[in-house]
């Protein structure tokens, strides 16, 4: 056991780490269908999507180049944590006696405790080449709205973040830590913008939502020409400058002689999913490995188990292009699930296509399942997982003890996205009996997907 514990961890030279973000699209069988401006129902241009994300990130957008270089100053940032570590979970294998290899990329070193600042410090940078003061945008957990307060710091930027209103009063500390990096915070909905007022006046969003904090954000950034939007999910560029993570962990997975066979990550907007699995996945479509891919998303907003794949809003007030993905329809509200980064109403446009391609599965767990993988992880590798990534850990070791029953080889590979130390009050409910799994009807879904968009066929 002891040789086994010096030899868990996997790290790479910073010579090592990636100079170039990984675009998936060129490798694709069939492109992704574009989104749609919502007033002519035709692709949107640069000139659309310009009020809002600065033309360096709307060209990786749309950009259909494999490699896109990473600037030397993002490398310059990147290099207070990156690469990050791939840990061998060699004490959870032996408490679940499996045969099963584990290991986990941990995010969790970033300053902001998750994955979100590989995205948070280029879309930063960006903005500030072009003269941009000042970032609005929303967060669930907060793990986002830390990374871009954070950013905006080093950048010497404003950034002001539209936290869900659940999370906002469940997380007072993630708030306080978007208020030490610099960043104004506002509970959502707010009475600060048109939107938030409109909505906040319905008793049922009074939780609030990921879409009605984007529909606040970007209501103030279109204001002023002075002042951008950054999303921390969603989007080609965002899952783009996600792809180090998958990249550093192939050279860590040779480094200790191993390739997965299941790769499974959590999925919200798509981010951190995309990041760990999409360099992998080229391996794949190359026909160098041959891995399961595998998408966790919790059960109380279960996008692509149980949402279409249609044109919607990416906010709830319906301020965005539209998007083809799995969606629940913009006007659901998710319950007030401990997992505030997975509460959005639809997936990434890109993860969707592959999904539809057929190049991965998906499977959604509830949160009672999700936390008592918390504790056992964390009583066997010594680190309090964030909620989000519990999901991709309770169906890790649902694999793992499948491996102990049927003896197959079986290699996991999951992205511990980031740590939990502001998430104590969940894991409070969860050790206190407090915490439930709530049940969505059919009719809950049904009710939000009738308010789809009507978009032409064809």
């Amino acid at each position: 056991m002891d040789d086994e514990v010096r030899r868990h961890k996997y790290t790479l030279d910073e010579d090592q780490m990636p100079t170039a973000w990984y675009n998936i699209i060129p490798d694709l069988p069939a492109p992704p269908p574009p989104p749609l401006h919502p007033g002519t129902m035709e692709p949107v241009g640069p000139e659309d999507l310009a009020p809002l994300f600065p033309m360096a990130l709307i060209e990786q957008e749309v950009s259909g180049e494999r490699y896109i270089d990473i600037p030397g100053g993002v490398l310059d940032v990147y290099r207070q944590w990156r690469p990050t570590p791939l840990f061998r979970a060699h004490r959870l294998e032996q408490a679940l006696g499996t045969p099963a290899r584990i290991y986990y990329k941990y995010e969790g070193v970033s300053p902001a405790g998750s994955h979100k600042p590989n995205t948070a410090v280029p879309q930063a940078y960006y903005n500030k080449a072009e003269g941009v003061k000042k970032l609005t945008t929303e967060t669930g957990a907060g793990q986002w709205g830390t990374a871009l307060a954070f950013a905006t710091a080093l950048y010497d930027m404003e950034c002001e973040v539209w936290q869900v209103g659940a999370s906002y009063d469940a997380k007072p500390y993630r708030r306080l830590m978007i208020e030490a990096f610099g960043g104004q915070v506002h509970r959502s909905p707010s009475d600060l913008t048109e939107v938030g007022r409109m909505l906040g006046a319905n008793p049922a969003n009074e939780s609030g939502s990921l879409g009605i904090a984007i529909s606040e954000a970007v209501e103030v950034a279109a204001q002023n020409p002075d002042v951008r939007y950054a999303l921390g999910s969603v989007l080609n560029h965002v899952l783009l400058h996600q792809t180090v993570i998958g990249e550093e962990a192939l050279l860590q997975l040779e480094q200790a002689g191993d390739t997965p066979t299941l790769i499974v990550g959590c999925t919200g907007g798509g981010s951190n999913f995309a990041g760990l699995s999409f360099p992998f996945l080229r391996e794949k479509m190359a026909g160098r490995i041959s891995p399961w891919i595998l998408a966790a998303e919790p059960a109380s907003c279960p996008s692509l188990t149980h949402g279409t794949y249609a044109y919607d809003f990416g906010d709830t007030a319906g301020m965005t292009p539209l998007m083809k993905m799995h969606t629940l329809g913009h006007d659901f509200v998710p319950d007030p699930i401990h997992a505030g980064g997975l509460r959005y109403h639809g997936m990434a446009p890109l993860i969707s296509h592959v999904y539809e391609l057929g190049l991965m599965d998906a499977e959604s767990v509830p949160q009672t399942e999700c936390f008592a993988a918390a504790v056992q992880f964390a009583r066997t590798e010594g680190i309090v997982p964030a909620p989000e990534p519990t999901h991709a850990i309770a169906l890790a070791i649902r694999e793992a003890l499948k491996a102990k029953e049927t003896g197959e080889e079986t290699v996991i590979l999951t992205a511990l996205c980031g740590h939990g130390h502001f998430d104590l009050a969940a894991y409070d409910d969860y050790l206190n009996g407090r915490m439930v799994d709530e049940a969505v009807s059919d009719e809950r879904f049904a009710a939000a997907l009738a308010t789809l968009p009507e978009v032409p066929v064809g």
